[in-house]
């Protein structure tokens, strides 16, 4: 478990799921001077916070749940070259530090991806907390956090007749995750 800041209040106590018709995890990368933006879908994630204010988000998602707007490029990014799907089928994030601040959401922990784990902080936002008209109690974070992909054993590439790489090496992911108290 981890610990969190003073500012509980706008993190509340209970086990969080995620919403997977409201969530949406997304990447984006430099590709042959443009951004190449592709998503994972569906995900899981909980938070959980006990009533000391200790919290744990962890999620997952396979690697065959990317989504881009080609068959053929989704293909090669669940190949060896890039997601291995085959051999390294979930990608996953376990947090082991939250710190809260207000509406500021830090969030320290180890995202593994192609099976090789590293650490990363994820920093955002917490929504304010609403009960719908069922009467579920729902809270929204949505943080983003910047990796090297080659870190993670992501390394293919292709030179630019410049000599410059097609695929830029930084990755942003994003994660807007609506979660539901259970």
């Amino acid at each position: 478990m981890s610990t969190v800041s003073d500012t509980i209040a706008v993190l509340p106590a209970g086990r969080w799921q995620v919403d997977t018709v409201h969530s949406q995890v997304g990447f984006a990368v430099e590709l042959t001077g443009g951004t190449f933006r592709g998503s994972f879908s569906p995900v899981e994630a909980t938070l959980e916070v006990d009533d000391y204010g200790h919290a744990q988000l962890t999620g997952s998602t396979r690697a065959e749940n990317i989504k881009v707007q080609d068959e053929n490029l989704n293909a090669h990014l669940l190949a060896p070259d890039f997601l291995d799907a085959e051999r390294a089928p979930e990608i996953s994030f376990v947090s082991e530090d939250v710190r809260v601040a207000g509406r500021d959401l830090a969030i320290a922990g180890e995202l593994t991806i192609k099976g090789i784990g590293r650490p990363v902080e994820l920093v955002g936002r917490i929504g304010e907390p609403i009960v719908d008209a069922y009467e579920r109690e729902h809270l929204s974070l949505t943080v983003a956090t910047t990796i090297d992909r080659t870190q993670f054993g992501l390394d293919w590439n292709v030179p630019l007749p410049s000599g410059e790489p097609a695929l830029g090496n930084h990755v942003t992911l994003t994660a807007e995750l609506h979660l539901i108290k259970a």
